[in-house]
């Protein structure tokens, strides 16, 4: 029998699913789990050094095969890494989910980014970078959303809160 996410949550850097991810699944009383998270366990380095020591094809590669493996088999709410949407594999792969888009405007992703730290597409010019990545992607998270909630200048808690109700029955 294979388990389903009660959610997935998708996004740009910096729109919260982490911090969103653990405080909704803390209130559902279920699981948290990150793709981004799989990939560093199964390459046993950080994505930052599967960047220049495979190049992105290869975390690509990884983050198929992570994503894929995480909707089969977590009962949780799960959070997939920012440039999963460019997968038609993927978003193939998310139709018949429940999947919250955490939408997020630059100045708020900006802040919560810094200056890209650990983000290995974020650099160089972490502000031209995310707003390109931002524009580029927006629409595969709406392809793929059954829901979006705005994160602009909102507590995860509120977030949270907001997700689990949308999740009701």
């Amino acid at each position: 029998m294979s388990t389903r996410p009660v959610c997935v949550l998708v996004g740009a850097p910096g729109s919260g699913k982490n911090t969103v991810g653990t405080a909704l699944a803390e209130a559902l009383g279920v699981g948290f789990r990150d793709t981004d998270a799989d990939i560093e366990n199964l390459a046993g380095k950080p994505i930052p050094e599967i960047f220049v020591d495979e190049g992105e094809e290869h975390f690509r590669t990884l983050e198929r095969a992570a994503v894929a493996a995480a909707l089969a088999s977590h009962a949780g709410v799960l959070a997939l890494g920012g440039g999963a949407v460019l997968a038609e594999e993927n978003r193939a792969a998310l139709i018949g989910h429940t999947v919250v888009h955490l939408s997020v405007e630059l100045p708020d992703a900006l802040k919560r980014v810094g200056l890209g730290a650990g983000r290995p597409l974020l650099a160089l010019n972490p502000r031209a970078t995310l707003k390109h990545l931002m524009d580029q992607r927006r629409p595969l998270y709406a392809e793929v959303a059954t829901a979006t909630v705005v994160t602009d200048g909102r507590t995860p808690e509120e977030l949270a809160a907001e997700i689990a109700a949308l999740l009701k029955p």
